[in-house]
C-alpha cells in the first residue's frame, strides 16, 4: 500500500524545524538525516538535505530545497488537544517567534500554519440544538487562542428571553 508523507520545504532550517516539532508531541522522533553529497542549489556538500521524521505517529519530510517558499493557510496542521493545558503548551511553543491569528490558528517561526484545537470543539459546534452551536461559533470567532471554558460556557448559556415590551408597558400602566 502506498504511504503519504507531507514534505515541508525549508531554506536551511529543515533539521532545526524537525527537531523543534518532534520535541512538542508524543510518538515523535527523527528517523533519518540525509546530507548533500555534492554542492547543489539545496546546499553545500555535507549540509542537511532531507530530514525524515515522525510527528505524532505521522511520517513527514523536511527538505532544505534552497530558495524559501512561503506557506499558506491552504495547508495547515491541526492538533487535536485533550485539554486546556495541552492547548496552552502547544500554543505557547508554536507561536513563539511566529504569529497568532484568530480561531486557534497560528503560524510558527518557520511560517507553517497550525490549528490548535481542543478535541471537544467539534462536539460543541455539532450540537443539534439550533441555539447552542451558533453561540459556540460566535464565541470561537472572538478568540485568538481557543479557550475550552469559554466555549463550554457559550454552549451552556441559556438563551436570552425575548422581552415583550408592549405587554410589559401595558401591564404597568393599567
Amino acid at each position: 500500500m502506498s504511504k503519504i508523507a507531507p514534505c515541508l520545504w525549508f531554506d536551511g532550517e529543515a533539521e532545526e524545524a524537525a527537531k523543534f516539532y518532534v520535541s512538542l508531541l508524543p510518538d515523535s522522533h527523527i528517523d533519518r538525516v540525509q546530507r548533500n553529497v555534492v554542492d547543489s542549489p539545496a546546499g553545500k556538500a555535507g549540509t542537511v538535505l532531507v530530514v525524515a521524521f515522525t510527528l505524532a505517529g505521522q511520517r513527514f519530510l523536511a527538505l532544505n530545497g534552497g530558495t524559501r517558499f512561503e506557506y499558506t493557510h491552504a495547508i495547515s496542521f491541526q492538533v487535536d488537544c485533550a485539554d486546556q493545558a495541552e492547548v496552552d503548551r502547544l500554543w505557547d511553543a508554536l507561536s513563539d517567534g511566529g504569529a497568532t491569528e484568530r480561531c486557534g490558528w497560528l503560524r510558527d517561526r518557520y511560517g507553517v500554519s497550525w490549528q490548535i484545537v481542543p478535541s471537544v470543539l467539534p462536539e460543541l459546534l455539532g450540537d443539534p440544538d439550533p441555539a447552542k452551536a451558533p453561540r459556540v461559533m460566535q464565541a470561537m470567532l472572538q478568540m485568538i487562542k481557543l479557550d475550552i471554558a469559554g466555549l463550554e460556557a457559550a454552549h451552556a448559556a441559556a438563551p436570552t428571553p425575548k422581552c415583550n415590551a408592549t405587554r410589559v408597558w401595558s401591564q404597568s400602566h393599567q
